[in-house]
């Protein structure tokens, strides 16, 4: 992969939109969920989106196909809560490699026929890891400030779990996104880097976390200064932020990043904030303009879309990363330094 480092230095790559956003546009049943493999499973399954990786993988991959027709050089696996974890929630906690694999291979797929369409322009699959439904540095008990409802070791043995369907699904680069807690995202470099000296391969890891509101902090509360640090000892292609906030609120955050970051910066905000009910009404060309200030001050590498955010989305900010040169940026090698 180390052609990626020199694409990232010649042009600002685009990433994907949500996949959320357009599963919602098919309206799938709970009978659409199951299929006809899970059609006796004891649990409702309607929401499991992963699932529909096996069950639904013809509207995964069309969905794939129309973020990369809009211009994505890196589409996402379909694997956000694929993650033992995340499925306990279902009762699939035995499904999550075979629910990475095959998202993985889905979105494989689809990536090489667009490449073979232009081999100039690669497209790339990134293993989408979610931060779980659980933290690790705090308690979800208020009246017991000492209790964790996950350990560390358990987050470990999930994420390479994970990892290791994702690798053999054949993806590219790992994504280890919307991290809300330092320690689940530790959890899941500390796999990575697990799986990687047992194969002895060298993958590309990208950490993306997410700003909860106004004060600037993750959920765990760090500022953004103290997540770069916190996962500075591993070598990553790319440090940013997506989810929580829109584009404009993520402007001095994302600064922070790139004032610091030996790495690439990424970052793939909401379409705007929710409404009242939960819904993302910013505009593909309003979020646009408001991206014009990322890429005019040299913000970022890597650029998308997160919640709301939709093929449209992506084409216009497709085409707005075309007239901008890449911020430039070291290769993944020296831990930023405490100052």
């Amino acid at each position: 992969m180390a052609d990626l480092y020199s694409i990232l230095n010649d042009r600002i790559l685009v990433l994907d939109g949500a996949m959320g956003t357009m599963l919602q546009r098919y309206n799938f049943t709970e009978a659409d969920f199951r299929g006809d493999r899970f059609k006796d499973w004891p649990q409702p399954l309607q929401g499991n989106n992963d699932l529909l990786s096996l069950t639904q993988p013809g509207a995964i991959a069309e969905v794939h196909r129309k973020y990369l027709e809009a211009g994505a050089d890196i589409i996402e696996t379909n694997t956000f809560s694929s993650t033992s974890i995340g499925m306990a929630d279902y009762g699939m906690e035995a499904l999550a490699y075979e629910l990475n694999r095959a998202s993985a291979e889905i979105a494989r797929a689809q990536a090489d026929a667009f490449t073979q369409k232009d081999p100039s322009r690669p497209r790339f699959v990134a293993g989408s890891m979610g931060p779980t439904n659980k933290t690790a540095s705090m308690s979800p008990d208020v009246n017991d400030p000492g209790y964790r409802a996950i350990t560390f070791e358990a987050l470990r043995q999930a994420y390479r779990e994970q990892v290791e369907g994702l690798l053999d699904g054949g993806a590219d680069l790992l994504l280890v996104e919307t991290v809300f807690d330092t320690l689940n995202a530790k959890a899941a470099l500390f796999a990575i880097e697990e799986v990687k000296a047992e194969r002895g391969i060298d993958i590309p890891v990208m950490v993306s976390g997410t700003i909860t509101d106004a004060s600037g902090r993750t959920l765990s509360g760090q500022t953004p200064e103290a997540f770069l640090i916190s996962v500075s000892h591993i070598p990553l292609l790319s440090v940013g932020l997506n989810c929580a906030l829109g584009a404009e609120q993520l402007v001095p955050y994302l600064e922070i990043l790139a004032q610091r970051a030996p790495q690439a910066v990424s970052a793939h905000p909401n379409a705007g904030l929710p409404n009242a009910f939960g819904e993302y009404d910013q505009s593909p060309e309003q979020m646009q303009e408001q991206l014009r200030e990322y890429l005019e001050r040299g913000l970022v590498n890597i650029l998308g879309g997160c919640c709301g955010t939709t093929p449209e989305h992506i084409r216009a900010i497709a085409a707005l990363a075309r007239t901008f040169k890449p911020r430039p940026f070291q290769a993944p090698h020296q831990p930023v330094q405490n100052p």
